[in-house]
């Protein structure tokens, strides 16, 4: 995050975007769920986040004096009251999206939520976390593959998420050709694989290891709403 909101560089550029990649569904979500059209919506993330690129506004994200998330959030409801009237061409560029994103496919992804009595609030929260822990899986899986180990990944995989109902390890290790032990240590190290990069998706937008561990403690309770 700090790189993102530092001088423009190719190196935050490319956390913008990452920034960008990661928040834009969540901030979606939540302005769906506040009863904005599915138009409106995709105007208005593009919009904020074309205005935080314009005005610098991530260089006013300071960890120290928050969760990045809530500042987001914050911003976006400011954006939303106070700039409605001019989110039109002028500040959309014409057609001009800040980074690349396919904000229309947020829409569909909205109508696969469960419909529930979630304040827009919590659906900005879950979807963060989801977005996150779909982020550090996708890399994990891109280590996987460059191993030449991406069966085995899918193979593994049930068993990184609490939710799911994986297979017994006997199972697994017959369909895999391993030993009921092997499968057990290979899980262990996915598992540990994965809370590195999970870390490291949050890393840059807080300012301890406290608050690291903190934050990745509210992702999973997040996730599980």
């Amino acid at each position: 995050m700090l790189a993102a909101g530092g001088p423009a560089t190719p190196d935050s550029r490319n956390a913008t975007a990452a920034l960008f990649e990661q928040y834009w569904y969540p901030l979606y979500a939540y302005l769906r769920r506040a009863g904005h059209q599915a138009s409106d919506a995709e105007d208005l993330v593009q919009g904020f986040l074309l205005r935080l690129l314009e005005k610098d506004g991530l260089q006013s994200a300071d960890p120290q004096r928050g969760r990045f998330r809530s500042f987001l959030l914050v911003a976006l409801k400011h954006f939303v009251i106070n700039e409605w009237e001019r989110r039109r061409a002028q500040k959309r560029g014409g057609e001009q999206t800040a980074v690349s994103l396919d904000l229309r496919s947020g829409e569909e992804r909205f109508r696969r939520e469960p419909q529930d009595e979630s304040t827009p609030e919590t659906v900005y929260e879950r979807q963060w976390a989801l977005t996150t822990l779909d982020r550090a899986l996708e890399r994990l899986r891109a280590e996987c593959q460059a191993a030449g180990k991406e069966a085995l990944f899918e193979h593994l995989r049930p068993y990184l998420s609490s939710s799911a109902e994986a297979p017994r390890h006997a199972d697994t290790a017959a369909a895999t050709g391993m030993t009921e032990g092997a499968v057990k240590v290979a899980v262990h190290r996915l598992r540990r694989r994965c809370g590195d990069l999970l870390r490291e998706e949050i890393a840059g937008t807080v300012s301890s290891r406290e608050e690291l561990q903190e934050e990745v403690d509210y992702l999973i309770a997040a996730a599980g709403r």
